[in-house]
């Protein structure tokens, strides 16, 4: 499997990036998504298709939604099947008081946070890789 699985590796690696925009999460009868508008994901629950968006696309086509967030991608490509490093981040914004919703893609992982923390979540983050980096130089 691609990716790294080195809890130490991903944890010294890692480079957060703050994406621009504030995304909104959404649900949606299955069949029911506008054809012009361009999810981040798509989740197919047996309750519905939940969206993730930009904010201003759900505004912009009348969409309930909820949890105004801001992405963060972690720049380092972590394996599919890699233990504990999304738990070690969550329980570290968790301590912070802080909600994540993680979203794994292929290539990296993509934690969404309340948008009032995004600053905050990412001096965490900062401190989290370079705890690591200290620790991998012993």
């Amino acid at each position: 499997m691609s990716g790294e699985h080195d809890f130490q590796t991903l944890l010294c690696g890692m480079s957060a990036q703050l994406v621009e925009g504030v995304y909104v999460f959404v649900t949606i009868p299955e069949g029911a998504m506008p054809q012009d508008l361009t999810p981040r994901m798509v989740f197919r629950e047996s309750e519905g298709v939940t969206l993730i968006v930009l904010q201003d696309e759900a505004v912009a086509h009348r969409l309930p939604h909820e949890f105004p967030s801001r992405m963060i991608t972690l720049n380092v490509h972590s394996s599919l099947d890699a233990v504990g490093f999304i738990a070690l981040i969550a329980t570290k914004l968790a301590a912070a008081g802080m909600g994540v919703n993680p979203v794994a893609g292929f290539f990296h992982d993509h934690i969404f946070i309340p948008e009032a923390r995004a600053e905050d979540a990412m001096n965490l983050l900062q401190d989290l890789a370079d705890q690591g980096s200290e620790t991998a130089a012993f």
